[in-house]
């Protein structure tokens, strides 16, 4: 089985750190105004609460059916012998109604640090993974298993998630609303202005709680 290895650069944690207790809605916002796109609209949390900041660890599958390849290409014990603390695996599988991870990988991606995943496709044991409280992310949760039916060709090369380019090195940031993709060359400029923002939602909250009514915020707080 020959997998195409793409270069992943190196990101720093603090870079990735900066955008804790960022929420995507706020990182939206300023990918928005600066016209980044990376906004996703489609894939969900497995379960309400999952939050996740990482670095890409980008995947390309293919899909045929049962028996179109060797369960030895499935491919994905060797993504997840590449995680590292703060990777966020991100599998690109063209949102195909089958599974390409489920219980056991989760488990085994926590031993290894893994901050989260990322599925454009399926996956499976959802009580498991809630119960392990790894955070997944994915288009589809269905039983049907991916060995035999799922290849992996690409590690480490641009993907496409929800139509989202997805460079490896990429800061991802999932949370309730959603997920948010920060190309990591304007990742610290995003960081900085998001935490404006975020310092700006906390003031209007604490002055509405104080009496300002939610007009004169609006017309206070040009961003909200």
């Amino acid at each position: 089985m020959t997998i195409h290895h793409g270069d992943r650069p190196a990101t720093s944690p603090k870079l990735i750190e900066a955008f804790n207790g960022l929420a995507t809605s706020t990182i939206g916002n300023v990918l928005d105004d600066l016209k980044i796109g990376g906004i996703g609209l489609n894939l969900r949390p497995v379960s309400a609460g999952m939050r996740f900041v990482g670095a890409a660890l980008t995947v390309k599958e293919v899909t045929g059916a049962q028996h179109a390849y060797k369960a030895s290409e499935f491919g994905l014990g060797a993504v997840i012998d590449m995680c590292q603390p703060m990777d966020v695996v991100v599998i690109d599988n063209g949102g195909q109604q089958v599974s390409t991870w489920g219980g056991v990988a989760s488990v085994a991606a926590v031993q290894n640090g893994a901050a989260g995943l990322v599925v454009d496709g399926g996956v499976r044991d959802a009580d498991e993974i809630i119960e392990l409280g790894f955070p997944v992310f994915s288009r589809h949760i269905v039983p049907l298993s991916g060995k035999t039916r799922v290849k992996i060709i690409e590690i480490n090369t641009t993907v496409k998630v929800d139509g989202i380019p997805v460079h490896a090195g990429d800061i991802i940031v999932g949370d309730s609303s959603g997920l948010v993709v920060i190309p990591l060359a304007r990742a610290a400029e995003v960081a900085r202005l998001a935490s404006e923002l975020e310092q700006q939602d906390r003031q209007a909250s604490d002055e509405i709680r104080k009496g300002l009514s939610f007009t004169e915020a609006l017309r206070k707080f040009a961003k909200l």
